[in-house]
């Protein structure tokens, strides 16, 4: 299958720093050269070639040998009647001005967080560096719940790519470095960390993915796409995630309510939903264990 990737594309609009709305583009720049991986399970190859994460075991989901090209995971086994639910905790340099100026309330969507905590619901949580230095007892909060595991959504949510969204462009040359940042930033915090990385945008081409082959990385975009930055209220976000999703399916959500404000309020029927086709909620890892 190859994903709609106007469709995913959706997901870029959150970090235009709260424009309401964003014309897409007609063509997503993702590399033909790298393999695209359905379904797949990886098995970390070593914890060696992760140095400086933290870890509960003795290897760490995601991990890859360091040198080798990241394959890009679009979803899980079709076979087994999970999926996961992934929540893109961004933060740009604009974001982070207008939270300065008083303009928003808030980044960090709590109420969504309570909803996952009551019911216990595995989750996993694509998080910015600078998200994490924003709000360091939030990612306490999500680090110290064992449903709960953190991968990396880069450090200030810049474009790995031009013609990506009007999103700033990270420098080449920084692009390996931006990914290690917030694995430094991130590591602290211990808890249940992977080297799963998703690209801003989901903006990525042969270079990016060779910038990122150093850290022994798994790039992961996804297969149900919620629209969340772009709903004005609950119900098409439940509808974008309802009629898409299928078993193994790795939906992507956002954690910033100022820009995804009706995400905790699609949750429950969400969850409702997937409950209704015998769909059960799964970290990442454990998904792509099989």
């Amino acid at each position: 299958m190859i994903v709609d990737r106007r469709a995913l594309a959706l997901v870029a609009v959150l970090m235009l720093a709260g424009c309401a709305e964003a014309t897409p583009r007609t063509e997503t720049p993702v590399s033909v050269r790298s393999p695209i991986v359905e379904a797949v399970s990886v098995p970390p190859r070593s914890a060696a070639v992760t140095p400086g994460v933290v870890t509960s075991g003795a290897v760490t989901p995601g991990a890859v040998e360091a040198g080798r090209q990241p394959a890009v995971v679009q979803h899980g086994p079709r076979h087994v009647k999970r999926v996961a639910l992934t929540f893109d905790a961004d933060m740009t340099d604009a974001m982070a001005a207008r939270l300065r100026r008083g303009e928003v309330r808030s980044y960090a969507n709590l109420r969504l967080l309570g909803i996952l905590e009551k019911r216990r619901i595995p989750a996993t949580f694509f998080v910015t560096g600078q998200w994490a230095e924003e709000y360091p007892e939030v990612t306490r909060r999500i680090v110290g719940n064992p449903l709960f595991e953190v991968a990396n959504h880069s450090y200030e949510h810049a474009a790995f790519t031009g013609d990506c969204y009007d999103l700033p462009r990270v420098r080449s040359a920084d692009m390996t470095e931006d990914v290690a940042k917030t694995f430094r930033v991130l590591e602290p915090f211990g808890g249940r960390q992977t080297r799963y990385f998703r690209f801003p945008g989901l903006c990525h081409d042969g270079a990016a993915l060779r910038a990122l082959a150093p850290l022994g990385v798994t790039v992961v975009d996804g297969d149900v796409v919620s629209g969340d930055p772009f709903a004005r209220g609950p119900d098409p976000v439940v509808n974008a995630v309802l009629s898409q999703v299928k078993p193994g399916s790795v939906v992507i959500m956002h954690v910033t309510e100022a820009n995804a404000q009706y995400t905790d309020d699609a949750l429950p029927a969400i969850l409702g939903g997937l409950r209704r086709r015998g769909l059960e909620p799964v970290t990442l890892s454990e998904l792509l264990a099989g």
